[in-house]
Parts: C-alpha cells; structure tokens; sequence
C-alpha cells in the first residue's frame, strides 16, 4: 500500500544550516546548490520560521520559488508557537509571515515545530491546531504534521490525540537508535505503529557522525574504503522502511555534490553493511561518558534551575564525538530556560538524590569550561 511521499527521492535539503558571508546567507552558493539539488531529480526542502533568524526562509524565495515551476519542488516550513509568542495571534502570524517570506503560495508539508516537553502544550492553549486545520480546508496547507524532540510515550499521546496528522519528523541516526534521552528506534516504531510516514531530521546528528574517532572509522573503511563515513549515517536513515525522505543539512557546494551523488542511486544498506553499523555503535558505546539517564531527580531541588541532565546530554556529545561546535549549540540549547552550568552554588542537593551517583558538582565545572 502506498504512502504519503514514497514518491519523494529519499535526500531533502535542509535549510538550517546554508552558507553564510559574515551574517548573511550566500545566496549565490545557495542557488548553485538548489541547481545541483534539482537537476538530480530531488525535490524536498525544509525550512522553518526561526531557521536563520527568518533568512532561510528569504533565501527560499530568492534562490528556490522565484527561480523554479511551483508545482516542480515540495516545500516543507514550520511553525513554533513557543518561540516568543505572546499570545494565539502572534503564534498564528507566523504562518502568514513564513508564507510571504517564502512567496510560495502554500506549503506542501507544514509542521508544528518541536513538540516535545512543555512545549507540546503551548499549540494546544494558543488553538494552533484548530488553526492549521483551517488553512488546510483553505488549500494553504496540502499536509499536516509535526517535528518531535522527546521520549517515544510522549509522541504516543501525541498521535493518540491528534490522529489527523499526516506525518511525523523525527531525530533519527544510528547513534541515537538506542540512545535513552533520544530514543530513536522507540519513536520511530511509535509512529509506524500509528500508520504515519517519518522524515527523518539530524542523520548525520550535526555533523558528528562525519568524524568519528579513529577506532570507529577504521570498522566503517574496513568495510568500504571508498565510502565516506557521512555516507554510512545517510544510508542507515534512508534504508527504513516508511520514510519521506531524510533531511540534511547541507552548507555548501561539496556537501552538496557528495549527498546528491550518494543518493541518487541509492540503494538500502545491505545485511553485511548493517552489522558493520552495530559494530561502530558498539564501538561508541565503549567510549567514556557522563553515565545520565535523565531522571530529572537532580533538578527538582536545584536553586539555581540548572537543566543538569541537559548539560550533561550536550557534555557527552562533546566526549563521544569530539565535535565541539555542535556540543556547544546543544549546551545553548538545554540551558535556554534555566542557568548555566557555571551557576551551580554547589549545595549538593543533586548529588544526594542521584540514583548514578555521578559527581554532579564536578561535572558540571568541567561542562562550563567546555561549553561556556
């Protein structure tokens, strides 16, 4: 039986992470890497309201809607009713800025953007979902879902209240596959067993699976030496079944021609090539880390409202990955709505309750000299 976007080549453009010249994007870049992109036979680009601080969605116009047929690409962007919204018109004025942003006329894909923690229930006050209902009955919208950061029973009751959904997006790389905080395999299964279509976002988990340690990349050269270790993590994604198609990143011209060249043709991972994958997630298992399982019993004394296991989660990908930049933006990230690790007061607290018994408060001091 057919789904939504089994017709879609398995490679979407994702426009977080464009070329830039000093604050602004390189739209020239861009528009050669949308030619590439195209002329390829692929079709699906994402974006998002906040991506860019709205420049991405600009870049669009500029380099994709006013250079190409409407009806020859999909257009994916999103909504985030949580971002500095202060009340249901504000939230729902994001659609209509990321509609003249883009010049599109409509989107294919729309998405409520990262449902997840005490976000998922921002879109119910605000009636976000009434509203995208109505833009869809006005042809505004072709098809509705959601991106998700969160546990897999939490994407349950998602999928439970609202089953109209069409489509789910969702973090999804080898890495991550058994991750406890992550919990890619839970959540993909969890949208299958709904019936729903998954485009996968963060492959390549930012870039970190592009460099792996030695001992990691020499098991995947082993098995292939003419593939390149980014290559392994876009084939893992694309080879499930029920997908879209899978998002990357891309930020210039050579990422470009490498995954376009990779994905043209592409073929699923075979049985040999699978087990080469569980070797090096092995392999990354064995790598030393910060042993959180996010029961949050440590932040509920905190008097400083540190997001401990948040800090620890953006620590352990700096440790596992050595990728520092991406570690960074994930430390932004977990500590947006709280303080920063530097601001322990070391009361202890924490460490009382901590059923690891990690040395929190030394954990800590090491997360802010990394990350801060």
């Amino acid at each position: 039986m057919a789904y939504l976007g089994e017709d879609i080549k398995k490679l979407g453009f994702g426009l977080m992470r464009l070329p830039m010249l000093d604050k602004e994007v390189d739209i020239e870049q861009t528009k050669k890497m949308v030619d590439i992109f195209i002329a390829n036979g692929f079709t699906y680009f994402d974006t998002a309201y906040g991506y860019i601080g709205g420049k991405s969605e600009m870049a669009v116009k500029t380099a994709l809607v006013d250079r190409y047929p409407r009806e020859n690409f999909q257009l994916a962007t999103k909504l985030p009713a949580w971002a500095g919204a202060k009340n249901a018109d504000e939230a729902k004025n994001m659609f209509y800025t990321s509609l003249e942003r883009t010049g599109a006329g409509y989107f294919d894909f729309y998405l409520l953007h990262n449902l997840g923690g005490d976000r998922t229930e921002i879109f119910e006050h605000f009636g976000i979902w009434d509203f995208v209902h109505e833009l869809r009955d006005k042809g505004l919208i072709k098809h509705l879902g959601f991106s998700f950061h969160d546990k897999a029973d939490k994407l349950e009751l998602v999928l439970k209240a609202h089953p109209e959904v069409e489509f789910v997006q969702l973090q999804i790389n080898y890495a991550d596959w058994e991750d406890d905080g992550v919990q890619s395999r839970k959540c993909y299964e969890t949208a299958r067993k709904y019936g729903k279509p998954v485009i996968i976002m963060e492959p390549i988990k930012g870039g970190s699976l592009a460099n792996l340690t030695e001992n990691a990349s020499a098991i995947f050269k082993e098995a292939d030496p003419s593939a390149s270790i980014a290559s392994w993590a876009l084939r893992f994604a694309a080879s499930l079944e029920g997908i879209v198609t899978v998002l990357s990143g891309m930020s210039n011209l050579s990422q470009m021609e490498e995954n376009v060249k990779l994905m043209r043709n592409f073929s699923p991972l075979s049985d040999s090539e699978r087990n080469t994958v569980k070797a090096v997630q092995s392999k990354l298992r064995e790598i030393p880390q910060i042993p959180c399982t996010a029961c949050g019993y440590c932040t509920k004394g905190c008097p400083s409202e540190i997001n401990i296991p948040g800090v620890f989660k953006a620590m352990n990908n700096y440790l596992i990955y050595g990728n520092l930049e991406g570690a960074k933006g994930n430390y932004g990230w977990e500590t947006r709505n709280g303080s920063p690790a530097s601001k322990c007061v070391e009361c202890g607290q924490c460490e009382s309750v901590c059923p690891q018994h990690i040395k929190i408060i030394d954990e800590l001091k090491k997360a802010s000299a990394t990350l801060e």
